[in-house]
């Protein structure tokens, strides 16, 4: 199916969600090209302000990127008790970037993202987003994702995957050998997130990838925000800890509204932290299960 037409951008993918399709209606198309490893389209939507799109699936919109990079950022930094040197993995637009950069223990912050198309078009079109990429406390490394981790054991406190979907180059993301790579890349007692997909449309995905996080770490758990540009206006995360006595569900720095303000922090909260591990009992039930239901 053509995604543009009649001056509309739909997003429609047979493999991840078949059937289901979100439309925005587009005032201007600011950049479309091909790079060498994806399709980059970034559009001015109508009702959304700028949205980028990557192999014709929405990345983030300027109505509703904070909810999950405030959330994909804020759930491990702040279950960690002094989360000093952060690597994303992807994380191009420079969203998370900027929301990890914000936190007051955060020292250094390493951004690698193997598409420098992205890195420079966002830069370009979406400054919102990008501005983390000029913070100082974050270093840019536009190479292989796997190639960095099996590159630098041991380094870091948090380390948080802001991928696209298990297709085309995060594909191998969402794989054994990742995960354990993220757990060599740790300090002791070190964290990891990832993004993991929704339970409305993908939930054999989710606990597929949860069950890698769970296999991989000592403690693990699965949290949702609301993002409505997503598709089902869900998304999850996977998080697992190197220390044993992690408990995600009850967050370790709590800011106070005076902080989050001068944080412009506008979704994340330590009430909105606790509540986003409590999942439908459908969910418990499947990534509780070893059979798939």
């Amino acid at each position: 199916m053509n995604v543009m037409q009649s001056g509309w951008f739909s997003e429609v993918n047979d493999y991840l969600w078949p059937g289901v399709a979100l439309s925005l209606e587009v005032e201007k198309v600011l950049h479309h090209e091909c790079s060498k490893y994806q399709d980059i389209l970034v559009i001015k939507t109508k009702s959304h302000g700028k949205a980028l799109i990557l192999d014709n699936v929405i990345q983030c919109t300027e109505k509703d990127e904070y909810a999950y990079h405030e959330m994909i950022s804020y759930l491990p930094l702040c279950s960690h008790p002094n989360p000093k040197d952060v690597l994303i993995i992807g994380g191009g637009d420079g969203g998370a970037a900027r929301e990890v950069a914000k936190h007051p223990d955060v020292e250094r912050v390493t951004l690698v993202d193997i598409d420098n198309r992205v890195i420079e078009i966002c830069k370009d079109y979406l400054p919102r987003l990008s501005l983390g990429l000029n913070n100082p406390k974050v270093s840019i490394h536009a190479c292989d994702g796997l190639q960095y981790l099996k590159d630098h054991h041991g380094k870091f406190d948090v380390i948080i995957t802001d991928s696209c979907d298990p297709v085309g180059p995060a594909e191998h993301l969402f794989e054994q050998p990742y995960y354990e790579l993220l757990k060599a890349a740790l300090k002791p007692g070190g964290i990891i997130a990832s993004q993991a997909g929704t339970v409305w449309e993908s939930i054999e995905q989710v606990k597929n990838t949860f069950e890698l996080c769970k296999n991989t770490f000592p403690v693990a758990a699965y949290a949702v925000t609301a993002v409505p540009t997503y598709p089902t206006g869900q998304i999850g995360f996977v998080m697992g800890s190197l220390d044993d006595k992690t408990n995600f569900t009850e967050p370790i720095r709590i800011f106070s509204d005076d902080d989050l303000d001068e944080m412009e922090m506008k979704y994340y909260n330590d009430k909105i932290h606790r509540a986003a591990f409590v999942l439908p009992r459908f969910v418990e039930m499947k990534l509780s299960s070893n059979k798939k239901n």
